[in-house]
């Protein structure tokens, strides 16, 4: 017996990459799996069940257990039917999986409109869209659950050219750590993961073109957490955020310095930019 046996778990954007590796991990460890994928291309066109469909296929010829789902995240409607097809092949949900996702890269100067809000919906919406069902189910069941979020270097410590994805990544970081609060009460754990590996959202990126590269940053080394997260093993981890990939796993935190304290009248500007070292250190 694995230990996730007994559970089920959702994963979004699961017929790839990233996702497709923590479904695989999750259905090996025992879990029931809903493999959802809109089965679009990286930027978010185009749609299809064949993803979704293999990765299924792959699960069952392992002796595990999983259906598909094809719909979007990017809508409520959507993030309802996955519920939906959790419940009606399953009965319940243990685990949510955030996943989901897409990249359209441009610096801001040439970002319009279009290419903001469906980076946008997809991430920081989709995370609203899937979750909101789901921890409510999870609440009316009050048998716990754990929630895991997919944020990134990109919101939490910057990237160039991706200030509609890094915009969508680090609200998903501030979604996690208030969901979590609200979750605690019902034993719901919420945590967010902040990925590097290679999948074929980051293919073409800058350093990912050596072959040993290409092994190390593997998103096979992303899902152990993944199932870590999602195990009892986990009943007292909520509120955090991970970087893992390419074998290191640690905490990424929001910190504040010391800084410094005026007691008497209002802060001047110049007296600010006399003490912004120790403000800032």
């Amino acid at each position: 017996m694995g230990i996730l046996s007994g559970k089920v778990a959702i994963v979004t954007g699961a017929g790839g990459g990233i996702g497709r590796e923590e479904a695989l991990a999750l259905a090996r460890e025992g879990a029931a799996v809903v493999v959802n994928d809109l089965g679009g291309s990286r930027d978010g066109s185009g749609g299809g069940q064949r993803m979704a469909d293999a990765v299924v296929e792959e699960i069952q010829q392992a002796g595990g257990t999983a259906v598909a789902n094809y719909d979007s995240v990017a809508t409520v409607e959507g993030g309802q039917n996955i519920l939906k097809t959790a419940l009606d092949a399953f009965g319940q949900v243990d685990v949510l999986v955030n996943n989901a996702g897409i990249l359209r890269d441009k610096t801001l100067a040439k970002l319009e409109e279009p290419d903001w809000d469906v980076v946008v919906a997809v991430h920081l919406k989709g995370t609203y869209c899937v979750t909101r069902p789901v921890f409510n189910h999870m609440r009316e069941r009050n048998q716990g659950g754990s929630i895991i979020n997919t944020s990134s270097t990109s919101g939490l410590e910057g990237n160039f050219g991706q200030t509609n994805y890094g915009a969508a990544k680090a609200g998903i970081a501030g979604f996690t750590r208030c969901l979590a609060l609200e979750g605690k009460k019902y034993g719901i754990r919420v945590n967010a993961i902040a990925p590097v590996a290679l999948t074929r959202l980051t293919e073409d990126l800058a350093g990912f073109q050596d072959d040993g590269l290409k092994e190390r940053m593997s998103p096979a080394h992303i899902a152990p957490l993944i199932v870590y997260l999602a195990s009892d093993r986990a009943k007292d981890v909520t509120k955090k955020t991970f970087f893992v990939g390419g074998g290191k796993i640690s905490e990424m935190r929001m910190v504040r310095t010391e800084g410094v304290t005026k007691s008497d009248g209002v802060w001047t500007p110049n007296e600010i930019a006399d003490q912004i070292e120790q403000i800032l250190a």
